[in-house]
């Protein structure tokens, strides 16, 4: 996951000026990385989080906006976490920021989704929900055609919001359910590009965008290069055909065969997987591709009208089952 890793490195360190940007910022990062829980009757505030930077970032933000002082506990890393997690988590003043960020609505109930102070904030709001989401619960795919932008929400509710916030950047995102979490998933690439740009990821998506060029490059050259194949292999099979077709030609006409027609229909047997380009350049004089084809059709429908009038076998009866020499190589 080094491209989700250099996605937060980046945010975490990403400038905000408006205090109403940063309150949205704080609000969702408390939502999709923390929880409320009543510890000896009292309301304490925790959020997870797996970058160090991040931490920092949110704890800094909860002393210079919020004026509430909290700690952070280092988790290390065990067999199903391999890296450190940090908690950060306000035990003195844990309901007066649940109110402040709207964690509890005014009759000091939890909040399912987002706070409508957020939900209706500005754009700019929007953009500092999206990158607290993802500072929390969020992770990107390297580029390609399973490529992802995904944040793990606490509930549908939350998934809700935060679908409904990207719809505000005109960015089309979509909640689901896997295995009893509810995530909200971006998968085209365009819209991965540009909501990292919303977000203030600008290093991290020249990155993404380059990586996800140089796959596609190499995609359409795999398939470029297996159509030439198909195509290699459909002409060599069709020049075979051929051949074998004016072999039995030649046998139905014997010496009758006018020379022009025999010697197109020699080069064709002599050079059986050729195609009729290179037929022509082996010709003496060289001839064009139509001229060589036009003496090999002239030559078969000779000997298939000769075959019809002794009541023999035609020049398709030399064909192999299946086959087909509809180009004549």
């Amino acid at each position: 996951m080094a491209l989700t890793a250099a996605v937060k490195e980046e945010l975490a360190h990403h400038g905000i000026k408006s205090s109403s940007e940063r309150k949205a910022e704080v609000s969702a990062m408390l939502r999709f990385a923390g929880g409320l829980h009543i510890i000896s009757g009292r309301i304490v505030i925790e959020a997870e989080l797996d970058q160090a930077a991040t931490a920092r970032r949110l704890r800094t933000a909860i002393a210079e906006v919020y004026g509430h002082g909290s700690e952070i506990i280092v988790v290390s890393g065990g067999n199903l976490r391999k890296g450190s997690r940090y908690v950060i988590r306000v035990i003195r003043d844990g309901e007066s920021l649940a109110r402040q960020t709207g964690l509890l609505d005014v009759r000091g109930r939890p909040v399912r989704g987002l706070p409508p102070m957020i939900v209706n904030g500005s754009v700019a709001d929007a953009e500092a929900v999206w990158r607290g989401a993802f500072l929390a619960h969020g992770s990107l795919t390297e580029p390609g055609r399973s490529s992802s932008l995904e944040v793990t929400c606490p509930g549908s509710e939350a998934a809700l919001a935060l679908v409904g916030a990207a719809r505000r950047l005109g960015i089309v995102a979509k909640a689901r359910e896997v295995r009893g979490v509810d995530r909200v998933v971006i998968r085209d690439g365009d819209a991965i590009s540009a909501l990292l740009t919303r977000m203030g990821a600008h290093e991290t998506v020249l990155v993404w965008e380059e990586r996800r060029t140089r796959k596609e490059v190499r995609a359409t050259a795999n398939r470029l290069a297996n159509f030439d194949d198909a195509n290699l292999r459909r002409s060599a099979q069709a020049a075979v055909a051929a051949g074998a077709r004016v072999e039995r030609a030649l046998q139905i006409l014997g010496d009758e065969v006018p020379d022009h027609l025999k010697y197109a229909g020699q080069l064709r047997v002599e050079h059986k997987q050729a195609s009729l380009d290179e037929l022509g350049r082996l010709a003496d004089p060289p001839m064009t591709k139509d001229a060589i084809a036009g003496r090999i059709r002239r030559l078969l429908a000779m000997a298939d009208k000769r075959a019809a009038d002794e009541g023999l076998p035609g020049t398709e009866a030399a064909l192999p089952s299946g086959a087909t020499d509809a180009d004549f190589g």
